[in-house]
């Protein structure tokens, strides 16, 4: 049986698999999707963070909102990973890749509301809304997703995991290529600063 590579071990040391009914559901079933999970922030419900660990949620959402800058990528470590339905990547000049790309197919990408639901000593979660008006259309979008940051012994970001639905995602077949060709690609047409 081969070695796993860099990225598998990665994936196993860092990636959390959260629960999202325990994380999410609400106690009055009609305030859950179809799938029984509530995504919907509910600022009033956050936790609240020390200081050091708000930074980190900040620059996340001004990398969701199309802000990105080499300061707010540094809360990644070198080797982070990024994965949602769409993207995987593995370093964190790929993941700079997908920040420096929603200005480019985005119009206007602004963060409405958070809402922390679980803080642990190497591990932030917390519903997202944020809101994307793609260049073409114009339309405006809210979409709901919960996001798990994954930190190393120095605060790092080590992995960040977005779920759009209550479903966990799949490392394997051609939905892994697929997201594995966008995570090592976009970069050549987003190109991020080199440093990063």
């Amino acid at each position: 049986m081969p070695d796993p590579s860099h990225a598998e071990l990665m994936q196993q040391n860092y990636e959390i698999r959260p629960d999202p009914h325990a994380l999410t559901q609400n106690p009055d079933p009609s305030h859950n999707s179809s799938s029984g999970v509530d995504y919907e922030p509910h600022p009033e419900n956050s936790i609240k963070l020390e200081p050091e660990r708000q930074k980190i949620v900040d620059a996340i959402t001004r990398l969701y909102s199309g802000i990105a800058s080499e300061e707010d990528m540094r809360v990644y470590a070198e080797e982070a990973v990024y994965d949602d339905p769409w993207s995987y990547c593995d370093t964190r000049y790929k993941i700079a890749g997908q920040w420096w790309g929603i200005p480019k197919v985005m119009a206007k990408s602004q963060t409405l509301k958070t809402e922390v639901v679980s803080s642990k000593p190497h591990e932030i979660v917390f519903k997202l809304q944020q809101e994307y008006t793609p260049r073409l259309l114009h339309i405006s979008k809210a979409v709901n997703s919960l996001v798990t940051l994954t930190l190393d012994e120095q605060g790092k970001v080590r992995y960040h995991k977005d779920m759009w639905n209550e479903k966990d995602y799949s490392h394997e077949g051609l939905g892994r290529i697929m997201k594995e060709l966008n995570g090592d690609h976009l970069t050549k047409i987003t190109q991020p600063p080199k440093l990063l």
